[in-house]
């Protein structure tokens, strides 16, 4: 296992199915401010769903597809970071994230997506990293910006969440663009 020191008492590593009460009591706490936006923060609601979701991408991973991490900052776990989708063979993947409110401000998720990036350029050689978002969420465009990346646009009514059809954000940055952390 790895960790990634993010901060001070901040680190980003692995979320997995052995973890699923740790992240049911975390989706329990955050649920209210993410799930405007985070489509889990509606399924995952006990410790089973918990399981389930992690090990969906446990097997993504086994697949070489897809990958969940969590941040913990002071032993607790508060936020974290997927590659939601991940395609060797097109060269490109999309990065999603949340965080706690009480963890926001930090940087951590530009931290601990700009390490995302760096490792899916230089070690696994893809090409294109996407962010995807809706346009209400003005803070993650912001860390989209942050992170470089350019907003290609906005597909119309592209994601239904809970019923409800929304616009999408798409921002992307290239691996031409792209310049290591270190």
């Amino acid at each position: 296992m790895f960790a990634r020191i993010l901060a001070e008492n901040a680190e980003l590593r692995p979320l997995e199915p052995w973890q699923a009460a740790e992240f049911a009591e975390h989706a329990k706490r955050v649920r209210q401010d993410i799930d405007r936006y985070i489509p889990w923060a509606h399924t995952v609601v006990d410790e089973a769903t918990a399981r389930e979701f992690l090990q969906s991408y446990a097997l993504k991973q086994a697949k070489d597809q897809g990958r969940i991490y969590g941040i913990w900052l002071d032993g607790v776990l508060q936020g974290g970071t997927v590659f939601r989708t991940f395609d060797t063979a097109m060269g490109a993947c999309e990065v999603g994230v949340w965080l706690a409110v009480e963890a926001r401000g930090r940087g951590l998720i530009t931290t601990a997506v700009q390490h995302m990036i760096d490792w899916a350029f230089s070690a696994r050689g893809l090409h294109r990293v996407e962010w995807l978002c809706d346009p209400r969420n003005t803070a993650s465009a912001a860390v989209a910006e942050r992170l470089g990346m350019t907003c290609e646009g906005v597909l119309r009514q592209g994601f239904v969440l809970n019923g409800d059809r929304r616009d999408v954000q798409v921002w992307s940055i290239l691996a031409d663009d792209h310049r290591p952390t270190v």
